[in-house]
């Protein structure tokens, strides 16, 4: 539930339904409450009207019509009667709920002199007893029962309602996506931007908070990239320069009279031009000009594996006949070789198996039956520089990347690269490659 609420148009959306909700429930409070007063005066001055008719027309007849006449205009929830005693009796229990009426009947017939009305009830707070004089001194006593009014239906009162937070609700969504379209369309163009170019920007559009950011993050880019081509082109020199002293060296082992000092010598100088090699190869693993063409994987591998096996090696490839890929056959080369000659340096026999998927991937898996690596470092050696003597044999030599420009590699060819280790021993590169559609 909390994932769900982490974007900007549910957040929108949930801020604007409890706003509407709340204003719609109090809206309908406020309605009903207002309705209901209406209604209670609505009541209260037909009830006092009816009161006084019956009053002005009992008053009118004979006194021996008045008590028929009374009961006859009795009805509902008013009973009218006749005589000469007053019969109500001022207050009693609840009588203030009937106190809008005795004000209601003044206010329809103001001559009344105060001793003239009489409200009480009895027992039963729900039945008044009105008492109201005649000019002869005689009364009209009246039993009053309260009733509730008719409930009247709430459904097309909420109806209309519902729909119109509905309607609020869809507009609150369209808005929330036209305000949120510009962030959606700039993450999508950092999602591709490359680091290494820094003619790739953001579009700077939008609103102006929006263009702001986006002017923010191509000068944070553009910094970036030029730092980034500083680097490499800085060590690129230093790595190119170092190779001029180390000829000169190499050229000057033969005067050393000590057969096993040139030897030592010889030996360390192979290991600094392997460094400068490697070092050459990761900083130009991403300048590239090579376009992508079809290549054919299978055999690609199975040169590689013969390779190896010419090498005197222990070296096997299952795959189907033919696999063909749109990639860079020169970095996609170097990658499996990396693989391949890292497999053999720490086991003693490497396999190799191509095999495609039902989504348009083809896995390659490079296995050995050397010590494998612990689990921990299993990201870790991907990186730059990274050996990892505890689980490596110290003495294979290497400098720490070439995992690092395999994957550099598998990934400018649209793949990708994990390492695991195997059940029965051992270390697993699973390479997966896009398959062209078609």
């Amino acid at each position: 539930m909390i994932r769900s609420l982490d974007t900007l148009v549910a957040r929108l959306l949930l801020v604007s339904l409890l706003g509407i909700s709340l204003v719609h429930l109090l809206s309908l409070w406020t309605y009903q409450h207002a309705l209901d007063q209406e209604l209670k005066f609505a009541q209260v001055s037909s009830l006092a009207d009816r009161l006084l008719t019956i009053k002005r027309s009992v008053m009118l007849v004979p006194e021996s019509q008045r008590e028929k006449l009374a009961h006859d205009l009795s009805g509902g929830s008013i009973e009218a009667h006749w005589t000469r005693k007053q019969g109500a009796v001022a207050g009693g229990p609840g009588v203030e709920v009937w106190q809008g009426l005795a004000t209601q009947i003044r206010s329809l017939s103001p001559d009344l002199r105060p001793d003239d009305l009489v409200v009480g009830t009895t027992t039963d707070p729900h039945v008044a007893l009105v008492s109201l004089r005649l000019p002869d001194e005689s009364w009209i006593n009246i039993s009053v029962f309260a009733t509730g009014r008719a409930q009247s239906s709430g459904h097309g009162t909420v109806l209309s309602t519902s729909l119109m937070a509905l309607g609020v609700v869809l507009v609150s969504f369209l808005m929330a996506g036209w305000l949120t379209r510009p962030l959606r369309r700039m993450a999508e163009a950092v999602s591709i931007l490359s680091p290494e170019d820094p003619q790739s920007t953001v579009p700077e559009s939008g609103p102006k908070e929006v263009r702001q950011l986006a002017i923010a993050f191509n000068d944070m880019h553009k910094r970036l990239a030029d730092l980034i081509v500083r680097r490499t082109r800085s060590l690129a020199a230093v790595s190119h320069d170092l190779r001029t002293p180390l000829t000169r060296l190499k050229l000057r082992i033969d005067d050393v009279g000590s057969p096993e000092l040139q030897l030592a010598m010889a030996r360390d100088i192979g290991e600094m031009e392997q460094m400068i090699d490697a070092t050459l190869s990761y900083l130009k693993g991403g300048e590239t000009e090579e376009p992508l063409r079809p290549i054919e994987l299978v055999a690609l591998l199975q040169t590689l594996v013969d390779d190896m096996k010419d090498a005197g090696h222990d070296a096997t490839l299952t795959a189907p006949s033919h696999v063909v890929i749109e990639a860079r056959l020169v970095g996609l080369k170097r990658a499996f070789a990396n693989l391949v000659g890292n497999a053999l340096r720490f086991g003693s026999k490497v396999s190799v198996s191509v095999e495609t998927t039902d989504h348009q991937i083809i896995i390659v898996a490079v296995e050995d039956n050397g010590p494998g690596i612990p689990e921990n470092k299993l990201a870790v050696v991907l990186e730059p520089f990274v050996r990892l003597d505890d689980s490596r044999n110290a003495e294979t030599g290497g400098v720490g990347l070439g995992l690092t420009i395999a994957k550099a590699q598998i990934e400018a060819n649209g793949g990708t690269l994990a390492l695991r280790n195997r059940p029965e021993g051992g270390l697993s590169a699973v390479v997966s490659l896009p398959r062209p559609a078609g």
